[in-house]
């Protein structure tokens, strides 16, 4: 018997605007598909190279972006309502490309992607490399540190280049980061007829800029004697530039296990010292966010330059005292409090902020502080531990354990909003109570508990703390 006959397609609502990927080898290189959908269109908006990729055949208006681009994007197309309209992008336009500014601009429905071979695609295919393990790291608009958040001896790292000078500045920090011995080729002008590559290593790189499309890859090999950064919470303390102020690395690690970073999240680091837990948080998974707040300038300055070094420039630094500082800033999904916890107000602060299902995590080594966690547990519950750390030292001839100051970290899970109650004896039932069961907002309001020191101003640090 043979198969019964599929029901006919229902077609989708009409796009408002095709999206076409192009890629170096122009109209030669698109499929029919694309091809009428530009022959077709009325307007047809793009880069200037994309534009004059374009054969005659295609009548529509022709249209530059305006730069800067993303501001422009809702109005330009606005303007074209209602005619057939064709939007120009390198590759793939849902891979690093306008393809993700449209749709957050329009909204999925209102496109039609036809997608091209990416520049990765091609530079994979080039060089032998498995897409799937090729670490995928974009200069275009962003910030060349970010790079060194993606840089492990035997990696494979493809970078997209901002322009022609973008090789030379990789090369450079390569070697800043010693990574200088890794091998650096330049693919330019991928898919198209004057495809080329450049080959050398970060330490010898002395091509001129050449052409502005190039993708760059990295073989990631390090010079004798650089510091090892894990890809996991626990870095060594040398990887940061500190006064002191310092979460020492086993403390560091214990820590973000219980902040429990995820993709997208955003951390408030409230008494930044040098930053090692918002930067670490960063590093976990490159969506994630964090904000840190340093009263001290000259630390601030510091978070900076650690972040940087470490790949994660986007950390925003805040430099002001908390809980003032904290106003205005995004809803947090973690907080981490590091120090001047008796500051008035500064707890309260961190939890309302705090959104349903957050961590909030606060580390003290001092006893007015420890008391303060301790009274807060006892209204709020969560987890109070005491971290102790020793390290096998010298002692005469022999080995011995010297202790370093125990850490108390308290940690606890904001409770998630109750359900509404849908009936009156529930209704009555809370009525009667006054409040709801259970510790809420109420009650840590005035959880300042113990008695304020000559620190309780200093929202960066209190003296001692591990930080």
């Amino acid at each position: 018997m043979s198969p019964a006959p599929l029901p006919p397609a229902v077609p989708g609502p009409p796009s408002a605007v095709t999206v076409v990927g192009i890629g170096a080898d122009g109209w030669a290189g698109l499929p029919e598909t694309a091809r009428a959908a530009l022959r077709d269109a009325e307007a047809i908006v793009g880069g200037e190279r994309q534009l004059g990729l374009l054969p005659p055949e295609c009548a529509g208006r022709r249209i530059p972006w305006p730069s800067p681009l993303r501001p422009a994007v809702r109005g330009l197309l606005a303007g074209l309502s209602g005619s057939r309209t064709a939007v120009l992008a390198s590759g793939d336009p849902m891979f690093y490309g306008i393809g993700r500014a449209l749709t957050e601009e329009l909204g999925s429905a209102s496109l039609r992607v036809l997608p091209h071979p990416s520049s990765v695609s091609y530079a994979c295919a080039r060089l032998g490399w498995p897409v799937e393990d090729t670490e995928v790291v974009t200069l275009v608009g962003r910030p060349t540190a970010r790079l060194a958040a993606a840089l492990h001896d035997g990696r494979r790292v493809l970078v997209l280049s901002a322009d022609a000078s973008t090789p030379a500045t990789v090369a450079s920090l390569l070697r800043d980061r010693g990574f200088g011995p890794s091998r650096v080729r330049v693919l330019e002008q991928l898919g198209g007829t004057a495809e080329e590559c450049l080959d050398g290593t970060a330490d010898t790189w002395t091509h001129p800029p050449g052409d502005p499309l190039n993708v760059i890859a990295v073989d990631c090999r390090t010079a004798p004697g650089t510091l090892r950064l894990g890809a996991v919470p626990g870095l060594p303390d040398e990887a940061y530039e500190s006064d002191g102020q310092l979460t020492k690395r086993h403390v560091r690690a214990a820590t973000l296990g219980v902040l429990a970073p995820a993709p997208g999240e955003l951390l408030w680091d409230v008494g930044g010292g040098s930053g090692s837990i918002a930067a670490e948080w960063m590093r976990t998974h490159p969506s994630c966010r964090a904000v840190t707040v340093e009263r001290d300038p000259l630390r601030a300055e510091r978070i900076v330059r650690n972040a940087d070094r470490l790949g994660v420039p986007g950390l925003r630094v805040v430099t002001g005292r908390a809980p003032d500082a904290l106003a205005g800033l995004p809803v947090p999904d973690a907080v981490f409090i590091g120090g001047g916890l008796t500051a008035p107000g500064l707890l309260e602060a961190c939890w309302d902020a705090l959104r349903p299902g957050g961590r909030l995590v606060a580390n003290t080594v001092t006893l007015e502080s420890e008391a303060l966690l301790g009274a807060w547990h006892r209204r709020l519950g969560g987890d109070l531990v005491r971290l102790a750390v020793a390290h096998a030292v010298p002692v005469g001839g022999f080995t011995g354990w010297r202790q370093a100051m125990p850490v108390t970290q308290w940690s606890v899970r904001k409770p998630d909003p109750e359900p509404d109650v849908r009936h009156a004896g529930a209704a009555e039932s809370a009525d009667a109570s006054g409040t709801p069961d259970g510790p809420g907002l109420s009650q840590a309001s005035d959880a300042s508990g113990a008695p304020e020191t000559s620190n309780a101003t200093d929202t960066s640090h209190a003296p001692g703390d591990d930080r």
